[in-house]
């Protein structure tokens, strides 16, 4: 006997998840719901079955093939229109003329006996016998009555309460004769239930009902869909669960990768190479799909999340259905009910209320909060620049498919035949995506300089050694599982606006340049780059006073690509120095703040130990550092800063120096006393770049590591600001507690909001109309100066749903009364 599986329906009631998949392939326990009804038939002898599909039919075929994977024999009935429940088995007759054959859904999952319906449809000699079974609530069912010998007699398809005349219902399983057929017309909708049973008996034909004992539920919303799979974790019902149990109702599939540390509270199912971290909390009826990432602090309970989602740290999940290459960011809540489709982003810290569906390819911005559907728009705003180029998590947001779009829109930006420089640091996340990109600019026409691993510093000033641009792809600093990649212009600067908004443009276009096969770019490894690199910088900078000096200075390359150029540079700087953590690991590409930290207490320790003059640490890029003066104390960055520019300054007694608008206002006083000034810029290292190569500008610095030598380049260099810091103490003679001690103390606290793009314009607004008749400078975002010289900035963040708030006054206290006034005014204008 042979068996019809009807895979056509849309399932209409349960979108978002039907929009792009067809409702047979909704998982229910890891495995499609079709899958589980094929299992079911394979048991019972059928393995000579006909699909029939209508909606996303090429998904169900591509699927399921030809079913070999699963030991039985698939072929398929394509319906060109919708023709009902009889009409979809009739386009499949010539493939059913022959013999007895039996009908079942292909989204309802049920464990029935259906060799005994198949007995009990011969013993008959019925031409149809409909499988029957008792529900509680008949109202979304066809109802039956029948006899004692099982002929039916009545039918009534999805009854109200005052036409409710039994609980028995048809569950859509009928074994049939071929003769059927003729009751059927072709090419037009027919039902079964509506239109052949009631002829069928109305000419007293034998039809039967079965009355079925055991599980069957009919997955046509939401809630059954989540309580098919509750009731798979239970045991409830008969079916293969793919995997180990590791206790009872705890099921981890192969691969699956759990950390001892996780919280596992059974029933619940961890699909093939997912990835549980020590921290997350996965609790009853949760079912985690294939290449799912839960991370630390993460909640899971009753929820349903598809193959191939990312779940960041301290999200919590209750009771809902998150679709396949979803990325749901740190904690983000989805309560109760919500549903979302496949492909969306779930932004840090939204809120998804409870009943909410998200359809596919949506954007929820990060702290939304979304109490209505998402259908047609994205509640968010995507941008694909941010504060350090493209940027986002491995193999989550940043693939190399995207890689090489990116590559591909950057090389459509420039000339044919031009060249650009690549680079990376030492992870193998960054070799990997460069390796994609280099082949994506050379098929595009453009000759690539690939340095591989480099301080970002060298990869800036080669990029400007005559190239029409650059791309550097990092580990983002104190985000190991996060990358940056980094578009330069000819002057080896961050891409200017401009130039952004124009790669954006490519990119969302899609309009890619493809080079002809005579055109395809070369591919060059350049020599000598450090020596090259030490002796411009050398050149460039002054060192005089240096080798007189007798200067010992302790440098920590915190195991990153700036120790590369080091040997070369100390060796020619002629001081004597200790160097530390000189060797590259992979992997411990960037370090978090606290690992940070704890490097420049020891380095401190190192230095007071050695009896140096200072010591250095610089970060894994060599693009920004840290000091430790003579006695082994900390200098905090926003502290070296005024240090470098009091020393600067007291040295030139005249010119610019370029700082952000963010800066300690003491800044403008050190370099006032020197008879220099201060030329205020954004908070955009763009700006700083644009500032520092003005003539006249002697410093720029950001507060935070990053310097600025006019003399050598305008971008941010850890080497050359070090050799400029050695050059400025050998020939000043003071030690660096000495002239931090002559510097007045400052106090500038800082505090992040989550504000929703949809008011920030609005945010801005009220900030102006409340700061009223006081001094207002709008530099960058608003900056409000109170009479008594205190000062609070209002920054909105170009790339995330947060505006950022600065204060600054003469002690910690006042500073923080001031963030706190200027925070209830941004909140309240977000509501």
């Amino acid at each position: 006997m042979k068996a019809v599986v009807m895979a056509g329906g849309e399932g209409t009631r349960l979108r978002p998840m039907t929009a792009s998949m067809p409702k047979p392939l909704l998982p229910v326990a890891n495995r499609p719901i079709m899958e589980h009804v094929l299992r079911l038939l394979k048991r019972h002898g059928l393995t000579e079955t006909v699909v029939t599909v209508q909606f996303l039919a090429s998904l169900v075929r591509s699927y399921f093939g030809d079913g070999e994977e699963l030991g039985m024999e698939l072929t398929y009935a394509n319906e060109e229109k919708p023709l009902g429940t009889a009409g979809s088995v009739k386009n499949a007759e010539e493939a059913l003329k022959d013999d007895s054959f039996l009908v079942i859904s292909g989204d309802a999952l049920t464990d029935f006996d259906l060799t005994d319906l198949i007995r009990f449809h011969k013993e008959r000699g019925a031409l149809v016998t409909v499988c029957l079974t008792r529900v509680p609530n008949p109202l979304e069912f066809g109802i039956t009555i029948v006899d004692d010998e099982g002929k039916v007699e009545r039918f009534l398809e999805k009854p109200t309460w005052g036409q409710v005349f039994s609980d028995t219902v048809n569950t859509g399983i009928y074994v049939m004769e071929p003769e059927v057929f003729d009751y059927v017309e072709p090419d037009v909708p027919v039902d079964w239930s509506g239109d052949v049973f009631p002829q069928l008996m109305k000419e007293g034909k034998p039809v039967y009902g079965y009355v079925a004992e055991g599980y069957w539920e009919d997955v046509g919303t939401h809630e059954s869909y989540v309580k098919a799979q509750a009731d798979v974790l239970e045991g409830k019902v008969d079916v293969e669960i793919d995997g180990f149990e590791l206790s009872p109702g705890v099921w981890v599939a192969e691969g699956a990768e759990v950390h001892p540390d996780a919280v596992l509270r059974g029933p619940l199912y961890i699909g093939d190479y997912a990835k549980v971290e020590g921290g997350a909390e996965v609790r009853e009826h949760t079912v985690v799909g294939s290449n799912v990432v839960v991370k630390s602090g993460a909640f899971l309970h009753k929820a349903v999340v598809h193959d191939n989602v990312y779940i960041g740290p301290q999200c919590n999940l209750r009771g809902c259905v998150i679709g396949k290459n979803t990325d749901v960011m740190r904690a983000a809540r989805i309560e109760d009910g919500a549903v979302v489709g496949d492909e969306c982003f779930i932004g840090e810290e939204s809120i998804v209320q409870g009943n909410v569906r998200i359809y596919p390819f949506k954007t929820v911005e990060a702290g939304a909060f979304v109490n209505t559907s998402v259908i047609w728009e994205s509640r968010g705003q995507a941008h694909l620049f941010g504060a350090r180029g493209v940027s986002g998590i491995l193999n989550v947001e940043i693939t190399p498919e995207l890689a090489v779009r990116l590559a591909g829109a950057y090389a459509t930006t420039l000339k044919k035949g031009s060249t650009v420089t690549t680079a990376r640091d030492h992870s193998r996340g960054a070799r990997a995506l460069k390796r994609a990109m280099i082949s994506a600019l050379q098929a595009s026409a453009i000759d690539v300089t690939d340095l591989e691993n480099v301080p970002l510093p060298v990869a800036r000033q080669l990029t400007a050694r005559g190239n029409a641009g650059g791309i550097m792809i990092r580990t983002t600093p104190g985000l190991p599982e996060s990358v940056d990649i980094m578009f330069f212009d000819e002057r080896g600067a961050d891409l200017s606006q401009a130039g952004q908004r124009k790669l954006d443009r490519v990119y969302a276009r899609q309009e890619y340049r493809r080079a002809f096969p005579g055109e395809i770019g070369d591919l060059r490894f350049p020599s000598s780059v450090f020596d090259a690199y030490t002796g411009a910088l050398l050149r460039a900078v002054d060192t005089t006073g240096v080798a007189e000096a007798g200067l010992k200075i302790v440098v920590d390359s915190a195991n990153g690509s700036a120790g590369l150029v080091l040997p070369s540079l100390l060796g020619r700087l002629g001081v004597d120095s200790l160097t530390i953590n000189p060797g590259l690991t992979e992997a411990r590409p960037t370090e978090t703040v606290e690992e940070r930290r704890a490097g420049l207490v020891r380095l401190g320790e190192i230095v007071g130990s050695a009896r140096a003059d200072f010591g250095i640490r610089f970060d894994p890029v060599g693009e920004r550092f840290s000091l430790v003066d003579e006695r082994g104390r900390i200098i905090e960055d926003e502290r070296t800063l005024l240090v470098l520019l009091d020393l600067v300054a007291a040295e030139r007694r005249s010119g610019r120096v370029a700082l952000p608008v963010t800066t300690t206002r003491i800044a403008e006083q050190v370099a006032a006393y020197h008879g220099t000034q201060v030329e205020w810029t954004t908070t955009s290292p763009d700006d700083l770049t644009r500032v520092g190569r003005e003539e006249g500008t002697i410093f720029g610095g950001d507060g935070r590591g990053g310097f600025v030598v006019p003399e050598f380049s305008s971008v941010f260099d850890g080497a050359a600001a070090f050799v400029r810091l050695v050059g400025l103490v050998a020939r000043t003679q003071l030690t660096l507690s000495q002239i931090d001690a002559r510097i007045p103390r400052a106090h500038v606290l800082r505090r992040d909001l989550a504000t929703p793009w949809a008011v920030k314009g609005l945010v801005m607004r009220q900030v102006v109309e409340a700061a009223g008749e006081r001094e207002v400078d709008t530099t960058d975002g608003v900056r409000i100066v109170e009479p008594d010289g205190r000062w609070v900035m209002v920054l909105p963040d170009p790339a995330e749903a947060v505006t950022h708030l600065w204060a600054e006054g003469p002690d910690s206290t006042s500073a923080e009364a001031l963030l706190d006034e200027w925070s209830a005014v941004v909140e309240n204008a977000g509501r």
